[in-house]
């Protein structure tokens, strides 16, 4: 894993738009992922910009969305569809389909998840898959416990991720299982990438980066992915000088 590092999150989020500009320079039909959440916002807002300035040709790009609330109509505005096309997909001149999402209100969630494998695999994997981390170090909604092999599944949510994830609601809202793309995905991306800002993070990207490579913790799966490149501004990366 290659880390780099940066003084604010602005910064990092420029170096994270311009690797995606650079990968689909290279590869115009590339098939990238993108999470919700936080820390990818400013990325996206970048990257919405050099859209406009025509520094970037989307038109012949794919995307797929990392993960869902399962029962979550992409409608709710906590969803991560919602924000994924709030944010990005509905700011860009792209035809419907150019991107995927889960249906995670699909009645066989199984079936829902071998469609997005298998949609996977029609492009020959990901070129670039953009994740974060959670409190807890979960990737996506691979929660602590999920195996490195699996690939696109629904389980049951940590109680960490379901406190966390309030923030995204306008209202106490019952969460109890996601779907998501799997930890295979990201060892298999060509270029996986993790995001993470701020001082919060600083201990459990201390302990992905640094300590046992363990399914206990979700994100220790980069310390195996020679390919991976780790964005941090210095506040998430305080720990890694200890």
């Amino acid at each position: 894993m290659n880390i780099h590092r940066y003084s604010t999150y602005d910064a990092l989020s420029t170096a994270v738009a311009d690797i995606v500009l650079q990968q689909v320079e290279q590869k115009p039909d590339s098939l990238i992922c993108f999470p919700s959440g936080e820390s990818p916002t400013g990325v996206l807002r970048h990257l919405v910009k050099y859209a406009e300035e025509n520094k970037v040709d989307f038109s012949s790009t794919h995307f797929v969305a990392l993960d869902e609330w399962v029962g979550m109509d992409k409608n709710n505005e906590g969803s991560c569809s919602y924000y994924l096309n709030k944010h990005f997909f509905s700011q860009l001149d792209l035809s419907p389909t150019q991107v995927r999402f889960f249906d995670a209100t699909a009645n066989d969630l199984d079936k829902e998840c071998q469609k997005m494998n298998d949609y996977i695999s029609r492009f020959g994997g990901l070129d670039m898959m953009i994740v974060g981390i959670g409190m807890n170090g979960h990737i996506g909604l691979n929660e602590p416990g999920t195996h490195f092999e699996t690939y696109a599944h629904h389980s049951g949510l940590d109680t960490v991720t379901i406190d966390v994830a309030q923030k995204y609601f306008n209202q106490q809202t019952h969460l109890t299982k996601g779907i998501t793309l799997g930890l295979r995905h990201l060892s298999e991306a060509k270029i996986p990438v993790l995001i993470a800002s701020g001082a919060k993070k600083a201990e459990i990207i201390k302990q992905a980066l640094m300590g046992e490579v363990t399914t206990d913790l979700p994100a220790s799966i980069f310390q195996t992915l020679p390919n991976a490149q780790i964005f941090l501004d210095d506040a998430a990366a305080g720990g890694l000088h200890e």
